[in-house]
């Protein structure tokens, strides 16, 4: 069962004295826990999860009549084995493309906010199949049926009798990496960066398991909906990625003509909504720039927890959150609320008329950096 922060009130008292001494998040109720818990089962964890088996059983079930009315003849075995490949691999394709989604529509970031429950429903799914293939394919020997995974088909160069099942095993590994780290524990002590790599060997995952069905499964089915699934599935997460990366490249701007004092226009005060932020890239910093309260302020655009894009995101309560995750750091000085101590750099900012100018040169993470007061406090 995957573990995550768990959500609770937070009441505290900011030391620092640069902020002023009514600010929001002097009193803050945090999507952020203190301590790593177990999951709270809150309202929409519940409805996540229930719906999420519940779509899964009818799914599951969907696909063992679709193997049935297929192949009468097959044992409740196979049709075990079958229908949990397809229902894994489903999940995955769906795990893979809830990023994207999530930047090309706003309606997807449940999907993603929750996306460890997802993964690691899917790692038990795939372990099921995994299992019950072991089972079936080398328990009837007298080798070990992990040794007789290995050295019962060493057929490597070939195509037609290639032993696919390696890959799949290889795959189901890193799918169970990925499933024991998930809980913010290993997030913390490995560090996010490290953190990140490990878990971008979903993408090697995949590939495994692409070869796994393209030299397995599909070397003994003859209909052609299995093939054109497999393509349509790659298509479908090639694309949303690529979609994805092309609007991003559009919002983000490359601002190249400095002031001369080494700052850069930006966006107008308009662009900017109430609240809200977005993303530039100035002289290779990638930015955040946010108003709120009649104010601008400027922080690193990677959230130091999943590295999400806190441009994206929203000024709540007076700190800014993530979009991925609700982690929040207070604009000023790029800090977590305490007793998070979560830093990020932050930027120097100015407001002439209505333009916004940043400076790429970063402040030590956790600097604070007034913000720039737009006039009359409106736009």
């Amino acid at each position: 069962m995957t573990r995550e922060k768990r959500a609770q009130k937070v009441s505290f008292q900011y030391l620092d004295p640069s902020l002023p001494p009514n600010h929001p998040c002097h009193h803050y109720i945090s999507v952020m826990s203190v301590d790593y818990k177990s999951v709270l089962w809150n309202k929409q964890k519940k409805y996540y999860d229930i719906i999420l088996w519940g779509l899964i059983f009818l799914w599951f079930i969907s696909v063992f009549i679709f193997q049935y009315v297929m192949h009468e003849d097959m044992t409740i075995e196979t049709m075990i084995i079958r229908t949990t490949a397809v229902t894994a691999f489903f999940l995955l394709h769906l795990i893979l493309m809830i990023g994207p989604l999530s930047r090309l529509n706003k309606h997807f970031m449940p999907l993603l906010y929750n996306r460890r429950h997802l993964g690691v429903s899917m790692f038990l799914i795939a372990a099921v199949h995994g299992i019950f293939s072991i089972i079936q394919f080398h328990t009837l020997g007298d080798t070990n049926a992990l040794l007789s995974l290995f050295i019962s088909n060493k057929n490597y160069l070939t195509i037609s009798d290639f032993p696919f099942q390696t890959l799949g095993f290889f795959a189901l590994i890193i799918l169970f990496v990925m499933a024991a780290t998930s809980h913010d524990f290993w997030l913390k002590n490995l560090t996010p960066e490290i953190w990140k790599a490990l878990h971008m060997g979903v993408y090697v995952a995949y590939g495994l398991i692409v070869l796994h069905v393209l030299l397995g499964a599909l070397q003994y089915e003859s209909h052609p909906v299995y093939f054109v699934a497999l393509v349509l599935g790659f298509v479908a997460i090639a694309g949303s990625h690529l979609w994805a990366g092309l609007l991003e490249n559009r919002k983000l701007r490359n601002i190249e003509s400095p002031s001369a004092d080494g700052y850069y226009k930006v966006a107008e005060v308009k662009d900017l909504e109430e609240s809200c932020g977005t993303s530039i890239f100035v002289n290779g910093e990638n930015i955040a720039v946010f108003k709120n309260d009649g104010k601008v302020s400027a922080v690193s655009n990677i959230c130091k927890h999943q590295m999400g894009p806190l441009g994206e995101g929203k000024v709540i309560d007076g700190c800014i959150t993530c979009p991925w995750h609700g982690y929040q750091y207070i604009p000023e000085n790029g800090q977590s609320p305490p007793p998070f101590q979560e830093k990020l750099a932050t930027y120097d900012v100015k407001v002439i008329g209505e333009e916004i100018w940043v400076h790429p040169r970063p402040r030590p993470e956790g600097t604070f950096v007034e913000p720039a007061i737009i006039s009359n406090g409106k736009e």
